[in-house]
């Protein structure tokens, strides 16, 4: 078997040796990521220092990225098997190398655009409070006439919040009682009248 393969390594021109050369060593490289990306991607206990809050405020998804150690991978891999192809058709080097070279482009224009795109599908879950106005909602705690105090008020806003709320009304407003979102103070308060 091993006398085969010398055989046949040996019956090829260097052209035909590099492309195999590149097409196994990284189609290898491209199943160990693989294998990793699947199953080695979960790491338990770990111990994190720092601000999270701080690093998922600056977040803003994955930028294209061209030139990654994925993507390299991928090229060389189509690069080595489409010159193989290529060779096997009947075509020279030249031509060889240059449909290779852009079939490997090709490749990493399409993983840096999946990667891209998957990164835009993240959601902020930053609750904006200018999206309370105008809704309704029950009080939580009871809120005190003209905004002496504050009361909450639970209401349905990017899901069912309980959030601060005040009033102008001359009268407490009850626990139970229906009102509604006319204005935000401070981007933080709810102002409220009865419905």
């Amino acid at each position: 078997m091993i006398l085969s393969i010398s055989n046949w390594w040996s019956d090829m021109n260097l052209v035909e040796q590099v492309f195999w050369g590149i097409a196994i060593l990284f189609s290898f490289f491209f199943i160990i990521q693989m294998i990793l990306t699947f199953f080695g991607g979960d790491v338990d206990d770990i111990d994190v220092e720092g601000d999270a809050d701080a690093a998922i405020d600056s977040d803003g998804g994955i930028d294209f990225q061209f030139l990654s150690l994925k993507n390299l991978i991928a090229f060389f891999t189509i690069f080595g098997w489409t010159g193989i192809i290529c060779l096997n058709s009947g075509m020279g080097p030249g031509i060889s190398a240059l449909i290779a070279t852009i079939a490997g482009l090709i490749m990493m224009v399409i993983m840096a655009s999946i990667m891209y795109f998957m990164g835009k599908l993240v959601e902020d879950g930053t609750l904006k409070m200018k999206n309370a106005i105008g809704k309704s909602g029950s009080v939580y705690l009871p809120i005190p006439s003209n905004r002496k105090g504050m009361g909450k008020v639970q209401i349905q806003v990017q899901g069912l919040k309980i959030l601060d709320a005040v009033t102008d009304q001359d009268s407490e407003i009850p626990t139970g009682a229906i009102v509604t979102v006319v204005e935000i103070i401070n981007n933080q308060i709810l102002l409220v009248k009865i419905n």
